[in-house]
C-alpha cells in the first residue's frame, strides 16, 4: 500500500516518513510493520501494515490543501455543546477519524474557548495533542518549513 519515503498520518500521532519495513516476532507472530518517523518529536513508530486501513492513514495532504486548512483556522466557531463531556467525545470523534479539516476545527474551537473560558484539563490535554497532529501534517505537507508555518498557523489563531 505505501512505501519507504511516503508520508502519511496516523490518525491521534500524527504525521512521519515511512523509514522502512521491518518483520517482527511478537508473542510468537510474525508481522511486517512500517516503520515511521515523526518529525516533530523526533519519535519513532512502528505500525502493523495489516492494520494500516482499521487504522485510518492516509497520505499527507498536498501542499495546495495547505492553505484550505489555513482558511478553517481563521474561520468562527462552530457549535459545540455546551456540556464538557459531549464537547470531549464529539471532538475525540473528529480526531480519530482522521480528517485533516475536522481537525482543523477542532484546534480552532478549543483555542477559542480557551481564551474564552478556559478548559478542563482534559481539553487542555486534547487541544496540546490536537495541535501536535495538526502541525506535523502541515509541515509535512510544505516540505519541513516548520517555523513558517508555525507562525501562519499561530497568526490563524490570534
Amino acid at each position: 500500500m505505501f512505501k519507504i519515503g511516503d508520508k502519511i498520518v496516523y490518525p491521534m500521532h500524527g504525521a512521519g516518513i515511512i523509514e522502512g519495513i521491518e518483520e517482527k516476532e511478537i508473542l510468537g507472530d510474525k508481522r511486517q510493520y512500517y516503520v515511521l518517523r515523526m518529525p516533530i518529536g523526533d519519535m519513532k513508530v512502528m505500525v502493523p501494515i495489516a492494520n494500516v486501513e482499521t487504522i485510518g492513514i492516509r497520505k499527507v495532504i498536498g501542499g495546495d490543501e495547505v492553505g484550505e486548512v489555513f482558511n478553517i483556522l481563521r474561520q468562527e466557531d462552530s457549535p459545540m455543546s455546551t456540556n464538557w463531556n459531549r464537547r470531549y467525545r464529539s471532538n475525540m470523534e473528529k480526531i480519530k477519524s482522521g480528517n485533516i479539516y475536522d481537525l482543523a476545527e477542532v484546534v480552532r474551537n478549543l483555542t477559542s474557548r480557551d481564551k474564552e473560558k478556559g478548559l478542563s484539563t482534559g481539553e487542555k490535554k486534547m487541544l496540546d495533542s490536537a495541535r501536535q497532529i495538526l502541525l506535523s501534517e502541515l509541515v509535512l505537507a510544505k516540505d519541513g518549513e516548520e517555523e513558517r508555518i508555525i507562525d501562519l498557523f499561530q497568526q490563524c489563531l490570534a
